[in-house]
């Protein structure tokens, strides 16, 4: 079953709670396969509630930045949700690492994937724009790397106030 899905929306839209019930829905266990990383106190608390939220029914890798290799690790096994691509996407831009070759490269391995694969990305684009160039390159980044993978995808969905809106059907 070659089964990919996208869901987008703004932060704290709801994308990963529908992210983890579309997971789960191709049963259990499910493989969290996690961008984060808790470089401050806050962030790992954030980290610590997501976690007791999912329940044992998870099996977490980290991947802060080798996510195509984990997604090729664990492609044998069952479901597994990516959360999130800008977190990667910060993580590649902010240590110098060749994002496009990283996005291309995620993009190519997805339609090859033999287990389902549910991925979280946040939109972006639709505030204003930022006043420093760092922040225009991230969310110009975000924008090409949501647009590539939407389009290797077999669903795209958006969350709004955790309500969800198919984009791109089966």
């Amino acid at each position: 079953m070659r089964k990919s899905i996208l869901i987008t929306g703004g932060a704290r839209s709801g994308k990963s709670v529908l992210a983890e019930r579309m997971t789960l829905g191709f049963g259990t266990p499910a493989i969290y396969i996690a961008t984060a990383e808790a470089q401050d106190a806050e962030m790992a608390e954030r980290i610590a509630r997501h976690k007791a939220r999912r329940g044992p029914e998870w099996q977490t890798l980290n991947a802060p930045f080798a996510l195509t290799q984990a997604l090729r690790d664990s492609d044998s096994g069952p479901a597994r949700l990516v959360d999130c691509i800008t977190l990667w996407l910060s993580n590649l831009m902010l240590s110098g690492q060749d994002w496009e070759a990283e996005v291309t490269a995620l993009a190519a391995l997805v339609p090859q994937l033999a287990a389902p694969v549910v991925i979280v990305t946040n939109e972006v684009g639709a505030g204003i724009v930022p006043e420093n160039r760092l922040a225009r390159q991230f969310r110009d980044a975000a924008g090409w790397s949501n647009q590539t993978l939407a389009g290797v995808c077999n669903e795209v969905w958006l969350c709004v106030a955790g309500q969800p809106l198919r984009m791109k059907p089966r």
